[in-house]
């Protein structure tokens, strides 16, 4: 049966960013190391951009897993960051899960590392109490496309959204008139080609101008 087109709201989401960290970065294999680095920042952006509630949190960070990517620490310095001592679901730490109901939110954009393991379970966790769930696909990142896949349908299945960092920029945004130039350059940071689209629009724009 089909489910209802619930849109993402700016004024109802937040951004879970979970274990982005050094450790288990180089276990994704998904995406080429450079394209994935650049979708977890575009999703950062966005959240940014749009001044959604963000939380960052790290699985184990003494261990193997290693610390936070460091990107994200300085674009996000006042953000609630929960070091999580062991607990492998994010959801089952105390902290995580009052930073996410703090924030007031009901909808959660979550991206992170390992897809099947980090994004996965808080993501199933969410949804059994009663939140709408947005899985960024290509800011979450894991072994193979068949570990991926398996990933995506479980969370599917649950009710989690699956989109891809653009289409989450797009459907917050809703209206180009609300903010060419602040959007097209985020997209532009992001997408070499985006920003040909760009530079011909400013260049158009210019001629026009008395």
């Amino acid at each position: 049966m089909p489910r209802p087109y619930n849109r993402l709201s700016k004024q109802d989401a937040a951004v879970l960013l979970v274990d982005h960290q050094a450790g288990l970065l180089s276990l994704v294999r998904d995406f080429g190391p450079d394209e994935f680095k650049n979708n977890v920042l575009a999703l950062a952006d966005l959240a940014r951009y749009f001044n959604l509630p963000t939380i960052l949190t790290t699985s184990f960070e003494n261990g193997p897993n290693g610390p936070l990517v460091p990107e994200l620490k300085e674009m996000f310095p006042n953000a609630p960051f929960i070091p999580r001592p062991g607990q492998i679901n994010a959801w089952d730490n105390e902290d995580f899960v009052k930073a996410v109901r703090a924030t007031g939110k009901k909808q959660l954009i979550i991206a992170g590392v390992v897809t099947e393991v980090c994004v996965a379970f808080p993501a199933l966790s969410a949804l059994a109490e009663g939140f709408e769930v947005f899985v960024v696909t290509d800011a979450s990142g894991t072994f193979n496309p068949v570990t991926r896949e398996s990933a995506w349908h479980r969370m599917n299945a649950a009710g989690a959204q699956l989109m891809s960092w653009f289409g989450v920029a797009c459907e917050l945004h809703r209206d180009w008139r609300n903010d060419i130039e602040g959007l097209g350059r985020l997209f532009s940071n992001h997408i070499p080609d985006y920003r040909n689209l760009i530079t011909s629009f400013s260049a158009q724009t210019s001629a026009r101008k008395p």
